[in-house]
């Protein structure tokens, strides 16, 4: 026997520390956070929430819609369904406990000002929380629930990170990283990175049978994945890469994991990674670093951006921005051409 619906209720959520509001819709739980933990003020936000339940249903004035209703729309509906939930939900944390009690109306150039001073974060990570507010206003707007969109105005992109490994330093992470515990996939995780150029999570997610080791390639694609920005892509197996897959081939299971803790996939690789580092006494790094050394090494090497960017699975108008600089012939004709006389030009005494 089903249970019965208790209708909206105010319950404490421990593991957030927060008052929440829960009820049951069209047979789904659903919860709305209070961004509070004070019981009073929690109740006081309770009620109001009931009064704007039981109003007739429509777009509203972004005067009368809180930033928190907004957030936690965009949060339960749209979360799970994007490549990086946990993401999302860090950034409406971060995003709620500032605009608490504030409605669309009130997000300005001056509160999104404040938001940057009072974060203390780098600037991509609020450049990024607040890319998460855009979303969400701009997600209820196209859902009929407020009449207009509100302008979020967002910090300047930061530069892109010029840090790469040398080979020296490459090899000197490799030997640190070769202890009695990881000793079998740490190695092999950060020549993947040295070799394909492709993020952590695409490594730590892939599985033998997107390996093919006769044909030499390596699918990073996943068959149901969300799609995004950070494409994955299919790469030829570069020759030096090649043993050391073989050898890691014999250790592992058909359908398990490249990079695997008896049998059981890696969650992060992050701890691991930092104290390689400071064995090597490499500062500055991070394994997405893995990834600019692998294109920096190639560009340097004189690869056609073109091919690169296949190679990579990036376009050649981010490669040539962020990476350019390091062609042996970026800007080369440019210098060249600077002081030559032009062709047909008589020159008078």
């Amino acid at each position: 026997m089903p249970r019965r619906n208790q209708g909206p209720r105010l319950r404490w959520l421990q593991k957030r520390r927060c008052f929440y509001i829960n009820w049951t819709e069209r047979g789904r739980s659903r919860e709305r956070s209070t961004g509070t933990a004070d019981r009073e003020q929690a109740e006081v936000i309770f009620a109001e929430w009931l009064q704007r339940r039981g109003r007739r249903r429509g777009p509203s004035d972004p005067s009368a819609a809180l930033v928190t209703d907004v957030l936690n729309d965009y949060l339960q509906e749209r979360g799970p369904k994007i490549a990086a939930p946990g993401r999302i939900a860090y950034a409406v944390l971060s995003l709620t406990d500032f605009f608490e009690g504030n409605t669309i109306a009130d997000v300005t150039p001056q509160t999104c000002g404040r938001y940057v001073e009072k974060r203390e974060r780098s600037q991509g990570t609020v450049r990024r929380e607040l890319g998460v507010l855009r979303a969400a206003i701009n997600y209820a707007h196209r859902c009929g629930r407020i009449t207009r969109p509100v302008a979020v105005e967002l910090p300047e992109r930061p530069a892109p990170r010029d840090r790469w490994l040398s080979r020296k330093e490459a090899a000197s992470l490799i030997r640190a990283a070769r202890t009695r515990q990881a000793r079998l996939y740490m190695p092999l995780f950060i020549l993947l990175g040295l070799y394909t150029g492709r993020r952590k999570e695409a490594i730590l997610s892939l599985r033998w049978p997107q390996v093919d080791l006769d044909a030499g390639l390596i699918d990073f694609e996943i068959a149901g994945r969300q799609r995004t920005k950070k494409k994955r892509g299919k790469v030829p197996i570069p020759a030096r890469l090649l043993p050391h897959l073989r050898r890691a081939r014999k250790r592992g299971t058909d359908l398990g994991y490249v990079l695997h803790l008896n049998g059981e996939r890696i969650g992060d690789i992050k701890k691991g990674f930092a104290a390689a580092c400071e064995r090597a006494n490499i500062k500055g790094v991070c394994p997405h670093t893995l990834k600019h050394t692998a294109i920096t090494w190639c560009m340097r090497s004189g690869t056609d951006p073109w091919q690169a960017a296949g190679f990579f699975a990036t376009s050649v108008e981010t490669l040539l921005r962020v990476y350019g600089h390091h062609h042996p012939d970026y800007m080369r004709e440019v210098a060249q051409r600077i002081g030559k006389r032009p062709q047909n030009v008589r020159v008078i005494s």
